[in-house]
């Protein structure tokens, strides 16, 4: 491990790992490379991947470094600019609708849509946290609140040592709404409204969603097959 000049913690290809080491689900980065490709063809995705420090993508079925993750995100940010934030958006819906057609039982997501609003995102809510490590890694993950819900990431480590003007969590607030758009509340909203590279001391995402009768949401494509002990793995 090293730092760069902005002080941000990299990772170098063939560094040693050990136990201590936090691992993020494989879609982190793998959900990103279509969205690069569909923006500037296989070119943009392996630069980016470059960038990184990686000769190729990460295996589909094995969690990853979080400093792999880490500068993966950060080479989109960095290489994209002021496109970075629709590519991460795009890349964590992607990484939802993976882990609502593998990661969660169709039982559960029709249980989850016909609970009342409130009790569902409290149970969406719990799951999301007891499988925080997955997308989370070293991270310290936690329900903040209630009213609005809302989540906390302290030592977040996609952006450890980032400092920016405003928040830089897209991809972490849009797998949080494209989950609970897709059981809770279509009209459910995420926003980051509080980020460690902005200076605050932790990632603080609300849930937002429209007073009134909850609609219905739509009915997604499940897997049957996928285990109940291992949602929310983005892997």
């Amino acid at each position: 491990m090293a730092g760069d000049t902005t002080g941000r913690t990299t990772f170098r290809p063939g560094e040693p790992t050990d136990a201590r080491t936090g691992r993020i689900g494989p879609n982190a980065i793998l959900q990103l490379l279509p969205v690069l490709e569909a923006r500037g063809g296989d070119a943009l995705s392996r630069a980016v991947l470059a960038d990184a420090g990686l000769d190729r993508a990460p295996a589909a079925d094995a969690m990853v470094d979080e400093r792999v993750v880490a500068a993966v995100h950060h080479a989109v940010r960095a290489r994209l600019a002021g496109d970075a934030r629709a590519v991460a958006v795009e890349a964590g819906r992607r990484t939802a609708d993976y882990i609502l057609v593998h990661r969660i039982p169709r039982l559960a997501q029709a249980v989850i849509r016909i609970l009342p609003r409130a009790v569902a995102a409290r149970i969406l809510a719990r799951a999301i946290a007891a499988h925080a490590w997955t997308f989370a890694g070293t991270g310290r993950f936690r329900i903040a609140g209630t009213r609005p819900l809302a989540f906390e990431i302290a030592d977040n480590p996609l952006i450890r040592g980032e400092t920016a003007a405003a928040p830089l969590c897209d991809w972490h607030a849009a797998v949080l709404e494209r989950l609970f758009g897709a059981l809770v509340d279509p009209d459910a909203r995420v926003v980051e409204t509080a980020c460690a590279a902005a200076g605050a001391s932790a990632c603080r995402f609300e849930l937002r969603t429209a007073p009134g009768r909850r609609k219905r949401p739509a009915r997604a494509a499940t897997s049957r097959s996928a285990p109940v002990s291992t949602p929310f793995t983005s892997g």
